[in-house]
């Protein structure tokens, strides 16, 4: 399967009731050969609207963060657990990660990046492990079936609690130390 397929069977998904009152899927965007991929929880009202996941006002700070570390959303790939706006933007329910995981799965498998990166808890506890405290274990590397992944505050949460972006910072530093020396072959 290719990821146009994939995006095309996810546009027709009806696995939850999230599609009832979704705008637009919201799949995921980026380089599909990226070496690094950015997983979030799911769309907001922004994300909704236009398609495209980490637009609103959460995603003009992740922006800046790649921007900050030379990184752009054209070398990068990012996409949600869900891929339907949870109404008022509350937190995914169980059976609604769990019916959007597949599509999250197909999506790694197919992007085959080699750093993961979860943007916050709930992709985190979806991903690392389901007890993940964000504020205790983010900025560690654990694994995800083979491949090196982390944590690291999700942007809203930062808008919300501006004095952990040093922490998030940090956090990007150490992705970036792993990505630069994929690139020049070191191991990670």
């Amino acid at each position: 399967m290719s990821l146009d397929l994939l995006r095309e069977h996810c546009l027709d998904c009806r696995a939850c009731g999230l599609h009832r009152t979704r705008t637009n899927v919201v799949f995921g965007v980026g380089n599909p050969r990226a070496d690094l991929m950015f997983v979030g929880e799911g769309p907001g009202e922004q994300e909704d609207r236009r398609g495209e996941p980490f637009v609103g006002r959460a995603g003009q700070l992740f922006d800046l963060y790649l921007d900050a570390f030379g990184l752009s959303r054209a070398e990068v790939y990012i996409a949600n657990i869900v891929k339907c706006r949870p109404p008022g933007n509350r937190d995914p329910l169980p059976e609604e990660e769990q019916a959007c995981m597949p599509y999250l799965e197909e999506q790694i498998r197919l992007i085959a990046p080699r750093l993961l990166v979860c943007l916050g808890r709930i992709a985190a506890m979806r991903l690392i492990r389901s007890d993940f405290k964000i504020t205790r274990e983010h900025g560690l590397w654990f694994d995800w079936q083979g491949i090196p992944i982390t944590a690291t505050l999700h942007p809203a949460a930062l808008l919300r609690n501006p004095a952990q972006k040093p922490l998030c910072f940090e956090d990007f530093k150490s992705i970036l130390q792993r990505y630069r020396a994929l690139q020049e072959g070191q191991p990670t």
